[in-house]
């Protein structure tokens, strides 16, 4: 003979279970503030591209987290390209370009986002030429994109290429022979005519602030249900008894 679950045991479950789905939406409606933020500050700083701080501003560690305009003289660095992996754009899968550039009024070398190249189906990495004398760049100090849980090393690939899955600056820094690099990267201005197809989206291949909204949305309403459930069985079995 089956026994019921007292009541007191099962409206607790409810109580935990729609803690829980209340949790998971809160957590997604701050992602959503997070980076509705982070788009606020992209905006705020090309707004004000004329007030361009110089390149050197990438070292400084205390804006390792911001965003701002920057722009200055520099040479790239005789060093290997670093490919970032698994970067779809338009649907296609390919890479984005990073190369280790040196701002000509000093500080530490910054790698500078040349834009996104498609890879075939064999893997094999197109070549990257590297600019040579003094080049002029503009474009948005950033932080890297978020690194999540997958590993950073670089495997140098047979063209001398350097492919990672996120970009750590310290393990890039060794590999590319110099002491450090910058904390954030530059996105270079998509107006300039050097590197290869790119634009400013702080978010590519991740979710926009709506579809944030939308799961917390949708994790707010699993929690109701499980109240309004609970409460419906609970009406039940008072009207039984």
């Amino acid at each position: 003979m089956s026994r019921r679950m007292p009541p007191a045991l099962g409206w607790l479950l409810a109580l935990i279970l729609a803690g829980l789905f209340a949790s998971l939406g809160t957590w997604q409606w701050g992602r959503a503030d997070h980076k509705r933020a982070m788009l606020a500050e992209v905006r705020q700083a090309v707004d004000r591209r004329d007030d361009a701080a110089p390149l050197s501003a990438a070292g400084d560690e205390r804006l390792r987290g911001d965003y701002g305009w920057a722009a200055g003289e520099g040479r790239f660095i005789e060093a290997p390209a670093v490919l970032l992996d698994n970067q779809g754009r338009q649907g296609l899968p390919g890479v984005r370009v990073y190369r280790a550039y040196a701002p000509a009024a000093g500080g530490a070398p910054l790698l500078v986002e040349l834009g996104w190249l498609p890879v075939a189906a064999d893997r094999r990495m197109p070549a990257i030429a590297l600019p040579g004398g003094s080049v002029g760049l503009r474009g948005l100090l950033a932080p890297p994109p978020a690194a999540g849980f997958v590993s950073a090393e670089p495997a140098r690939q047979p063209g001398g290429e350097l492919l990672v899955a996120a970009l750590d600056t310290h393990r890039l820094a060794d590999a590319l022979g110099v002491p450090s690099l910058a904390p954030r990267v530059l996105k270079l201005d998509p107006q300039l005519p050097l590197g290869y197809p790119r634009d400013l989206d702080i978010l590519p291949n991740t979710l926009p602030p709506e579809r944030h909204v939308g799961y917390a949305v949708q994790w707010f309403g699993l929690a109701l249900a499980v109240l309004a459930t609970a409460a419906v069985l609970g009406l039940r079995r008072c009207r039984r008894q």
